[in-house]
């Protein structure tokens, strides 16, 4: 574990130089100087990592194509509305559904539940998920020195439920959602406490397909509110399923990508990572 967590942090150093320096073009060895490997292995960890060069990743996060992706984004909700699928969205063959808490668990912070929670390692670094036998509750990206604080506001938001540390449940979800192998399609359902107006916000982001990014304004008019960007924003905010419901999917109309809970080059890498499996596809 300590071995993959590692791995990641010297990726995620690597592509927070490499969109530093781009428009430079640093070669395999500057980069690979710059995290302290040699050329050969920087290239294999990459390489095993998202399957292409350090370089062609980042060209996925230029301004360009950004707003291209964008447009395009429009363009595949706007059809997809037109030819009536159902809102539960596929999701790199996952099936999402969102329920939300009942009013008196939202009230009672979740009293009587039973909540199973762990610790485990992704594609982008640490995470900490909580389950329900009803769905996901919980999905975040942590650091390991701040993983007792996000337990800790975890708690805060259930604290009347009973909270039981269960890896070896919590492990089979991880599996599921970061596998990159095509096989049967899985349904998973997501558990959410929020306003009325936050479920439409998060169920829209939903609807954003893997690989592709989506604008505030997008967002607010998906959910025929064209007028509430700034509201959007906050619900998106408010998000505790990261990943799942991808606020990461969220950038600025200009292209740039903007702020993520879990800090900028953890962003960056998941739109990457993303882009990189769909043009493997």
């Amino acid at each position: 574990m300590a071995d993959k967590l590692y791995n990641y942090y010297r990726i995620e150093k690597a592509i927070s130089f490499l969109t530093d320096c781009f428009r430079e073009q640093p070669d395999l060895d500057e980069i690979a100087r710059k995290i302290h490997l040699s050329p050969f292995h920087f290239q294999r960890l990459f390489t095993d990592w998202v399957g292409i060069s350090p370089k062609k990743f980042v060209q996925y996060l230029t301004l360009d194509y950004l707003r291209g992706k964008i447009s395009a984004t429009g363009n595949m909700i706007e059809a997809a509305e037109l030819a009536g699928l159902s809102s539960q969205s596929r999701v790199h063959d996952l099936f999402l559904s969102i329920e939300g808490v009942s009013p008196q668990q939202f009230k009672s912070a979740g009293k009587g539940m039973e909540i199973f929670y762990g610790y485990h390692v992704s594609p982008f670094g640490l995470c900490f998920i909580a389950v329900t036998e009803k769905g996901i509750c919980a999905l975040k990206f942590i650091d390991e020195e701040k993983s007792r604080l996000e337990f800790e506001l975890f708690s805060q938001q259930w604290r009347f439920a009973r909270l039981i540390h269960k890896p070896d449940i919590t492990q089979e979800y991880i599996r599921k959602i970061f596998r990159q192998e095509k096989v049967h399609p899985e349904k998973l359902q997501l558990l959410i406490q929020g306003t009325d107006f936050q479920v439409k916000v998060w169920e829209a982001l939903v609807k954003i397909p893997f690989g592709a990014v989506a604008t505030f304004q997008q967002v607010a008019t998906m959910i025929g509110r064209p007028d509430t960007v700034r509201c959007v924003g906050s619900a998106v905010g408010k998000n505790s399923i990261l990943y799942l419901i991808p606020c990461h999917r969220i950038i600025a109309k200009d292209g740039t990508l903007g702020n993520y809970h879990s800090g900028k080059v953890r962003k960056q890498a998941m739109i990457g990572w993303e882009q990189s499996i769909l043009g493997q596809q």
